[in-house]
């Protein structure tokens, strides 16, 4: 049994859609940071960088298994089920793409949405440099798929469900459109795909009987962004 600890951005919706398509047994543990349950003594014991998503595999290989970091948690899953890792030929180019994502699109997108949607006016620099960055990353895997169904040829694997969880922001990161993925015609077909397969719609409601705080206030602002306050001596 995998307990998986969730909350709906854009990370844990990638290991949501892998135990759909996997079909694994899972159990939910929604954990709300704007809340700050993040910070609770009993996730940090599970993730000490009080991020999600995180996972518990109650039958991992020394017992309960703790994973964090949705790359991680996927490569770790996918070797479990033994699906979605493309060929053993594959295996250099899938490390390589599911890093990519790990530590392009995904910051940068991040810090993208951050610091036009969260951050104080004057940040145009800022804006810029994320902005450019996550246009960047997107026209570099979009020229990858030129000719190629999925990112790693013709099979769909992990590396595809993990850029899935981003592209599905892509209007938050790059404002000013309707489709962010129209410049990007490789990339917005290749998003509209994984949409399109049934475990994504069955992902997208994962936790939705949860009641997640929507309020960003002044609490969820300091849950959220700790590092911006200065500590408590």
């Amino acid at each position: 049994m995998i307990r998986f600890y969730y909350h709906p951005t854009p990370n844990p919706a990638k290991v949501a859609l892998f135990l759909e398509e996997s079909g694994m047994d899972y159990e939910v543990v929604p954990v709300d940071t704007r809340k700050g349950e993040q910070h609770a003594e009993a996730f940090r014991r599970i993730n000490p960088n009080g991020k999600l998503p995180a996972i518990v595999d109650t039958d991992g290989p020394k017992g309960e298994t703790r994973l964090f970091d949705s790359g991680a948690i996927l490569l770790y899953l996918a070797e479990k089920h033994g699906d979605f890792l493309g060929e053993p030929e594959d295996r250099p180019e899938l490390l390589s793409w599911l890093f990519f994502v790990a530590t392009g699109i995904g910051p940068y997108s991040g810090q993208a949405v951050h610091f036009q949607m969260a951050a104080p006016e004057g940040m145009d620099y800022a804006i810029n440099r994320y902005r450019r960055e996550v246009e960047r990353h997107y026209a570099v895997l979009d020229a990858h798929l030129d000719g190629r169904e999925f990112i790693l040829g013709d099979v769909y694997s992990i590396v595809d469900m993990s850029a899935w969880g981003w592209l599905d922001r892509a209007n938050r990161a790059l404002p000013g459109s309707n489709d962010a993925l129209e410049a990007f015609p490789n990339l917005r077909r290749l998003f509209h795909t994984v949409e399109a397969r049934p475990a994504a719609a069955r992902a997208r409601k994962v936790g939705a009987d949860h009641a997640f705080k929507t309020d960003m206030d002044e609490d969820a602002r300091r849950a959220m962004f700790p590092s911006n306050y200065p500590q408590a001596s």
